[in-house]
């Protein structure tokens, strides 16, 4: 190989690379991700994304009327339903206030996500910030 071959490769694989690094930038809150319930084509991850963070939260409140623990299965039920339904009905506890429609959009999903497991979403790179919808930006 001659050097101007090498450096023409080297080049292409900087330009490459630097194209990957692009891509694998951090996680960041999704105002887009598309609203979780009954019709819609739940994604599993999202799906398991709010019943551990349910769970978490469920786990972590004092109130005595809450529902039974959630399987983190990531299939979209009437019991990840009704758990939706709880936290909406009970957001005035953080000064929030939500229809209980049951539905994870984004103002339940900034909920889910301000009350939830610190691991999976208590930074822009946790893990469920790309899955739960949102107003919270980048």
């Amino acid at each position: 190989m001659t050097a101007k071959t090498l450096g023409r490769a080297a080049a292409a694989l900087a330009a490459a690379g630097a194209a990957l690094l692009g891509l694998a930038g951090t996680a960041s809150a999704s105002q887009s991700a598309p609203t979780l319930g009954d019709g819609y084509a739940n994604n599993t991850h999202a799906v398991w994304c709010v019943q551990h963070n349910l769970n978490y939260f469920l786990n972590t409140t004092h109130l005595s009327d809450h529902p039974a623990q959630l399987a983190e299965d990531g299939a979209w039920g009437p019991q990840t339903k009704a758990a939706v339904q709880w936290l909406q009905a009970h957001t005035f506890l953080s000064g929030r206030s939500l229809l209980p429609d049951g539905y994870v959009g984004q103002l339940t999903g900034n909920a889910i996500i301000s009350d939830g497991d610190p691991y999976y979403v208590g930074s822009s790179d946790a893990y469920c910030w790309q899955y739960i919808p949102t107003t919270y930006g980048p």
